[in-house]
């Protein structure tokens, strides 16, 4: 019913930039926050970045001040812009979102499959 679709990651240099992109589609009524996790192998899923509806954003201590989200309503779409990138933010990125349903009202949380950012010479 909804679908969210990652896309933007890919093999940087230390030092660089890439953007992520996350388009929800499907069965939506209204979208709550977006936002972005992350997982590298042997740790836990983080919080990177999240973004309400009223444009209130968060992020994670790790990225503040090197990483921008910022969304697209009207296409429902969410960016993570990533720069000074550092080996230590390789990992899976995965999109996620807070969704309401038509009709029903009903609220549910929706991830992406992922896309990998790897940061390395």
């Amino acid at each position: 019913q909804v679908q969210l679709v990652e896309s933007g990651g890919g093999l940087v240099q230390p030092g660089g930039s890439l953007r992520l992109s996350c388009a929800a589609s499907g069965n939506i009524f209204t979208i709550y926050a977006m936002g972005w996790y992350r997982q590298a192998p042997g740790n836990q899923r983080e919080l990177v970045a999240t973004i309400t509806s009223s444009g209130t954003t968060n992020y994670g201590d790790s990225v503040k001040g090197r990483f921008t989200i910022s969304r697209d309503s009207a296409k429902n779409t969410v960016y993570l812009q990533m720069n000074s990138l550092k080996p230590e933010d390789t990992a899976v990125y995965y999109c996620n979102s807070r969704i309401s349903q038509p009709t029903s009202g009903s609220v549910f949380t929706y991830w992406g499959q992922g896309t990998q950012v790897t940061v390395s010479s």
